[in-house]
């Protein structure tokens, strides 16, 4: 049977957390109940927790553990966050739901100091049960129509994406990936680890290493892309 909750790789988001040291503010963008805060608790107790939640019940679990937590649209709400504060930012399960990208990492690279960490959890577009049924002629079970995801990521994808809007700002420090459909846990653990481009999820932890500059809107501009996409008030 298979197991979700491996979906969320946690032991992968905790090893990055661990590779991230020392931090002292960790930013969660919908951060759920809070379990990738936890474990940046237990990496360091030490550390500010800040976290995106607009679910109610989520914000008050949020709060009972000490979270600062505050609502905001992450696809068209500057962030109440100090330039260059945040020494951590998580993304997990969240950027498949999201269209205005540019505007999202626009935040997440204003927010993030030279050095600071940015770890990312996404559905595999490319995992191998999604290539198997495109060789069927289905649809990739992480980006189907009538779901909630409007985006599909892979590896390669991402890495573009970043190397094309912020040229040289990130570096990938670590990757990885988790769960493997349709196998159970005692299959999907190994075979995640060994082929982790295959695996149902994958994970980044992306280093900051330059300045940012405004890079993620001008991207579409510069492009002219056919879309419209939220640049913020003032662009």
């Amino acid at each position: 049977m298979i197991d979700r909750s491996l979906n969320y790789g946690r032991h992968l988001i905790y090893s990055f957390l661990q590779l991230s040291t020392p931090f002292n503010c960790v930013l969660d963008l919908g951060a759920g109940g809070g379990d990738d805060l936890m474990l940046a608790k237990s990496v360091n107790p030490e550390a500010h927790l800040l976290a995106v939640e607009a679910y109610a019940p989520n914000v008050e679990r949020l709060r009972s553990q000490g979270i600062n937590v505050f609502s905001a649209n992450i696809e068209r709400d500057a962030l109440t966050v100090d330039d260059e504060e945040c020494d951590v930012v998580i993304a997990n399960q969240i950027l498949e739901h999201t269209k205005e990208v540019y505007w999202i990492f626009h935040e997440i690279s204003r927010v993030l100091p030279v050095g600071g960490k940015l770890i990312i959890g996404v559905p595999n577009l490319a995992s191998l049960h999604n290539r198997i049924l495109l060789l069927l002629g289905k649809q990739p079970s992480v980006l189907k129509t009538s779901s909630a995801h409007v985006r599909g990521f892979t590896k390669n994808d991402i890495i573009q994406f970043l190397e094309s809007c912020f040229p040289n700002g990130y570096v990938l420090k670590s990757f990885g990936g988790s769960n493997f459909y349709p196998f159970p846990p005692i299959f999907a653990k190994p075979l995640a680890t060994v082929f982790p481009t295959f695996a149902w999820g994958i994970f980044f932890l992306l280093q900051k290493v330059r300045s940012y500059n405004g890079e993620f809107l001008e991207f579409p501009i510069k492009q002219q892309l056919e879309t419209n996409f939220w640049l913020g008030k003032d662009v």
